[in-house]
């Protein structure tokens, strides 16, 4: 019996991360779909892999329903979804700028609230899959002139949370992924003076994402911590 090829939406897509998770959901089989804001920049990436770069700005629920509507219609309902955008306005929690502040929880909150429901709700009907979100350090402890980001990744964090209780029992697995420390951006990366391994390796990161979407679902993990051998916590 031929195996049907699963498939997978990366939004929020970029160099770092979210490519490497590209590359080995193509390598194990998978069809890839990556979203960002600028698409264009995802042309020598997917082409690359044989993806299929769209365009979706993650915080319009318009733009959300209209990246579903058009990965489902090339590849079919995703088995696999990463929520991997985020975004963060430094400052003085008496200076920082609220429209700023606003665009990180749309981004980095609202955002995932918007790709969860929607993949939740063309899942369900199938009865499988996985919704998957990067969470970061700030997802468990804000860190001073940093208010945004904490707010937003608390957020997502209780929303993964409060999903995973709601659609485990009903086929459904929620994966939360706290990245405690920088990710490295390859051997020229200037914060490579931590030693060898002092940052996460994002090709490392994807491995343990792709682990958990294959987890027998009698020890589902709805959590998981990732951070450098060296990194203080």
């Amino acid at each position: 019996m031929t195996r049907r090829q699963e498939s997978v939406l990366i939004v929020g897509a970029g160099p770092g991360l979210s490519a490497s998770f590209a590359r080995l959901c193509a390598a194990d089989g998978m069809a890839v779909t990556v979203a960002a804001r600028q698409a264009d920049k995802l042309s020598d990436m997917a082409g690359e892999i044989g993806a299929t770069a769209r365009q979706c700005d993650a915080s319009n629920p318009a733009s959300v329903d209209a990246l579903f509507e058009a990965a489902i219609a090339e590849h079919g309902v995703p088995d696999l979804v990463l929520y991997n955008p985020s975004y963060r306005a430094r400052g003085a929690i008496t200076e920082i700028n609220r429209e700023e502040v606003l665009k990180a929880l749309m981004i980095s909150c609202y955002g995932g609230f918007l790709v969860g429901q929607k993949a939740a709700q063309v899942m369900l009907s199938r009865g499988s899959g996985s919704i998957q979100f990067t969470g970061a350090s700030a997802s468990v402890k804000g860190y001073p002139q940093s208010a945004s980001f904490a707010m937003g990744k608390f957020g997502l964090r209780g929303l993964a949370q409060s999903m995973a209780r709601e659609l485990h029992p009903k086929g459904i697995h929620i994966a939360h992924f706290v990245i405690d420390g920088g990710i490295s951006k390859g051997a020229d990366d200037p914060r490579n003076d931590r030693g060898e391994n002092g940052l996460l390796n994002p090709d490392a990161i994807a491995e343990t994402y792709l682990q958990v979407h294959k987890q027998h679902r009698s020890t589902w993990a709805w959590e998981v911590e990732l951070r450098p051998w060296v990194e203080k916590f």
